[in-house]
């Protein structure tokens, strides 16, 4: 199979973590006869000291003519440390979003056997944990009107959300529910918003379209106690933009690391695959980033392209690493531990 995938390395540990991602497809490709064609693209803080632009159009067209995205990460502290500054490279990423129309972000939260002992959760309450989130990801309150009034001492975000919206992300998780388990929860706050209860009300009415499918529907506040509680009461949950923001980086920490979660963001033409931690710009140049989660986004685009055999193989390589203790310092007890490229040799090599 001939795949075109374009790289975006983006800031900080990006460029590192991709790296490692790269060596494990291109050794998938040559174990199971498949042609990567990589297509390089800037984006970021990295775009902007380049062309001024967080995510350029040139960006744009490479993108949108390939078959999937993989992305690093995005951000730099300088912008951070800036309030007054115009142009930041988060921009970058809320407009990619926005011009692929990558409306879903499905973050899955799993643990790894060898390491259910690192999780700041008791090991009874998570082991056994599968669950994925599903955030909306092109509308409410980030993409809402907003603005200042009162000679600036007053400010309002608005959420909005557009049936149709709701009802895309809404399908996406049913179809998932019933390749799985075939449980599906509604995460709103409808005793509050109005835009909760359009959640509500889209969702109940597609429910005969699913009949198999046991659909929940829960508040916001209740289910981030609930997460942390009894994780495996969980399968698909669906919610909207700011609340799945939330969520899911509260559901990183399960795992035991955020630098093992990977993700996709889903479109109607191209969908983009990424890790979920940032750009880390501590650790930017020191070879010391963990790529696990890089790579297991990598492993999503497999399976989305019906490469399961791909896919399973890059799973059980990683599972293997940590197991063996192939892995970063970020994971190790002892005084060994391996480099970012050591790592991704190591995966590359095993596969």
């Amino acid at each position: 199979m001939k795949i075109n995938i374009a790289l975006l390395a983006g800031d900080g540990i990006g460029p590192e973590v991709i790296d490692q991602a790269v060596k494990v497809c291109d050794a998938i490709a040559i174990q199971y006869d498949h042609e990567i064609n990589w297509k390089p693209a800037l984006t970021g803080a990295a775009a902007i000291d380049a062309v001024g632009e967080p995510y350029p159009d040139e960006t744009h067209e490479i993108c949108a003519n390939s078959d999937a995205v993989l992305f690093g990460a995005i951000g730099h502290p300088r912008f951070d440390n800036d309030p007054s500054a115009k142009v930041r490279p988060e921009q970058g990423l809320l407009k990619m979003r926005q011009k692929l129309g990558l409306f879903a972000n499905v973050r899955p939260t799993f643990t790894f056997p060898s390491l259910i002992d690192k999780s700041p959760l008791k090991k009874e309450r998570i082991e056994g944990t599968d669950l994925i989130i599903l955030r909306e990801l092109t509308g409410g309150i980030y993409f809402g009107e907003r603005g200042r009034t009162d000679n600036s001492n007053t400010a309002f975000d608005t959420m909005t959300y557009e049936r149709f919206e709701i009802e895309r992300l809404a399908r996406k998780g049913f179809e998932m529910a019933l390749k799985r388990s075939k449980k599906l929860c509604c995460v709103d706050k409808a005793n509050v918003l109005e835009s909760s209860r359009l959640w509500r009300e889209t969702v109940q009415a597609m429910e005969k379209e699913y009949p198999e499918v046991e659909v929940s529907y829960e508040f916001v506040d209740a289910v981030a106690m609930r997460l942390v509680q009894w994780p495996k009461a969980y399968d698909v949950m669906i919610t909207a933009n700011l609340f799945g923001d939330i969520l899911t980086d509260e559901a990183s920490v399960i795992s035991g690391s955020m630098g093992l979660m990977p993700s996709s963001s889903v479109g109607s033409d191209v969908s983009l695959y990424e890790p979920i931690h940032g750009s880390y710009p501590q650790a930017a140049g020191k070879d010391i980033a963990n790529p696990l989660a890089t790579v297991l986004s990598a492993a999503m685009l497999f399976e989305d392209f019906d490469l399961n055999k791909e896919a399973k193989a890059i799973r059980e390589v990683v599972n293997k690493s940590l197991a063996e203790g192939i892995v970063t310092e970020d994971l190790s007890d002892d005084a060994k531990s391996y480099k970012t490229s050591e790592v991704g040799d190591w995966l590359a090599a095993n596969i």
